[in-house]
């Protein structure tokens, strides 16, 4: 419950800080690539993090990482308070920096923690922590949906700092009863691992490593500045109604993860079948989406959280099998590695989204996550064909 909160709590402030970003430096006059290169820190040490969070959390403990997460966040909130003159890009790239690596050293940490504390003794051992990672993942993407709406109604009510304020004080608050009542030093491995140890070693998770990275490319290469900047230059859409939709498609994408396991057992087959048929049927409705004329926004958006349903089972799935391959002993490390990939295509996917969307508009983005998609089924075939 400890955990959960913490991540819960973290989560909310992560969505409504990217919503007030976009939107705010969006109002101030930032081109979409501009806008694009204030992430670029938070993704590249994404990146970082997860490689050597993962060791970190090896050695020093689940919650120790989980803890300095929010410290970070709290930091990076409190640099976006200054004056508005002085919100220089470099400026917002180093808090938004800041914040990338607390968000993931928090996501490597809850991950990992699910593998340390599911029972193994039991019989359906497996299907018990799927349904943990499931419930845990779906929940934190239903609260980073609830944070963009926050983010857009606060840019609205209360102004830029404002809104930065209640967040950082609101986390204050968690980190504290954090540091109070989470002490045991979940995951930390008996022997320490050499930092030459953070590569991973298995084939299984290197190539689920690869299918990630093109599966989070291809929803961030619309999702992240596209798709906002889109509907406010071109349909003259509100601030809090952007984020209120965006809103809405990472909350149903939470809500579809927490019921993934019930959708996957509905379809047979072994891992590697599993994590190509779910991806290819994605790659389809991505394809069918770049082909819809932008002008009827009403089928785009329905096109788009039909989209968000089946990324979320496709996500889901990965999340538990990265979990399920990864070492019982050093699970910080493979997850943190797996999520390493994960940061590398959100990265990736932002850039692109800001550049794309500049130069060919909302299209080109649809088009380019239909190949990224299809490219994460074609890598699934590499996985070891056994039942997970």
């Amino acid at each position: 419950m400890l955990i959960t909160g913490n991540y819960w709590a973290f989560t909310v402030t992560d969505g409504a800080l990217r919503m007030l970003v976009v939107m705010h430096f969006h109002q101030l006059g930032y081109s979409p690539l501009e806008i694009a290169m204030l992430f670029l820190f938070y993704e590249a040490f994404g990146v970082v993090t997860n490689l050597v969070g993962g060791w970190l959390g090896a050695r020093l403990g689940l919650n120790r990482t989980m803890n300095v997460g929010l410290g970070l966040q709290i930091i990076a909130l409190a640099m976006l308070m200054v004056p508005a003159s002085l919100l220089t890009v470099a400026w917002v790239m180093a808090a938004q920096a800041l914040s990338g690596i607390a968000k993931d050293l928090n996501k490597m940490s809850a991950k990992s923690a699910v593998k340390v504390l599911v029972p193994k003794e039991s019989a359906n051992a497996n299907s018990s922590l799927y349904r943990w990672v499931a419930m845990l993942t779906g929940s934190k993407n239903a609260l980073k949906g609830l944070g963009f709406f926050v983010g857009g109604l606060l840019l609205t009510l209360i102004g830029f700092q404002a809104a930065v304020l209640v967040m950082a004080v609101m986390l204050g608050g968690v980190l504290l009863l954090s540091l109070l009542r989470l002490k045991a030093d979940l995951g930390r491995q008996k022997v320490k691992p050499k930092f030459s140890e953070i590569f991973s070693k298995s084939r299984a998770i290197n190539v689920l490593s690869a299918a990630r990275f093109c599966l989070f490319s291809a929803r961030d290469v619309w999702f992240v500045v596209a798709l906002p900047v889109f509907l406010y230059d071109q349909h003259g859409w509100t601030h809090w109604t952007v984020g209120g939709l965006l809103a809405v498609w990472v909350i149903g994408y939470g809500g579809v993860q927490t019921q993934a396991p019930k959708l996957t057992r509905l379809i047979k087959g072994d891992a590697r079948a599993l994590t190509a048929g779910w991806a290819a049927a994605l790659a389809v409705l991505a394809i069918l989406l770049a082909m819809l004329p932008l002008a009827q926004v009403g089928w785009l958006v329905v096109g788009l959280l039909a989209f968000g349903v089946l990324f979320a089972i496709n996500s889901s799935w990965h999340s538990y099998l990265i979990v399920h391959y990864a070492r019982a002993d050093g699970v910080s490390m493979d997850v943190g590695f797996y999520y390493m990939a994960n940061a590398m295509g959100r990265l990736v996917g932002t850039l692109l989204s800001g550049w794309l969307y500049m130069a060919s508009g909302l299209s080109a983005c649809l088009w380019v996550s239909a190949a990224l998609v299809a490219a994460s089924a074609l890598m699934a075939l590499a996985l070891p064909k056994q039942v997970a």
